[in-house]
């Protein structure tokens, strides 16, 4: 039977394989550059920013939820949005995933966020895991990123 907790600063070195072991699977092992050092400052350090919760099975981190506060100006209030999920291949199908999502959905709940926000690849199968929870896929929205060069350039002009 696994747990769904929040992360623990013991279980970051986990953690940070299984984020090697998502940009694989999503076919960007290069483009992935997290350590442990780099992720225990994003959960542990003086103002942490950034959240997690872990599936924990037979003593072993087999999944987890990396998350953040976003805000809604429309409603005028926080929501979660949920930067990565990913549970080991062999334990997908088990409920995991789902109780991932049921415990942020819960702790939107809990605090009065309104929203619980995702991005997924196109290809990724479990979408229609997601769309069987209710949730709805933003069409009409594309998402645009600045990274590197045009990142570098773009603030060059502020």
């Amino acid at each position: 039977m696994a747990e769904i907790r929040r992360v623990q600063e013991s279980d970051v070195d986990s953690l940070v394989q299984l984020v090697h072991d998502l940009a694989a699977y999503e076919k960007a092992p290069a483009e992935c550059r997290l350590n442990a050092e780099k992720l225990h400052a994003a959960l542990f350090g003086k103002s942490p920013a950034v959240f997690a919760h872990v599936a924990e099975q037979d003593e072993q981190i087999v999944g987890f939820a990396l998350w953040f506060l976003n805000f809604s100006t429309w409603r005028g209030v926080h929501g979660i949005y949920l930067e990565d999920l990913y549970v080991r291949p062999e334990l997908r199908g088990s409920g995991l995933g789902k109780a991932l999502l049921a415990t942020l959905a819960r702790e939107c709940v809990e605090h009065g966020y309104q929203r619980l926000e995702w991005s997924v690849l196109d290809w990724n199968p479990a979408t229609g895991f997601y769309k069987s929870l209710g949730a709805i896929a933003m069409d009409e929205w594309t998402v645009y990123r600045l990274t590197d060069t045009a990142l570098d350039k773009l603030a060059r002009a502020a």
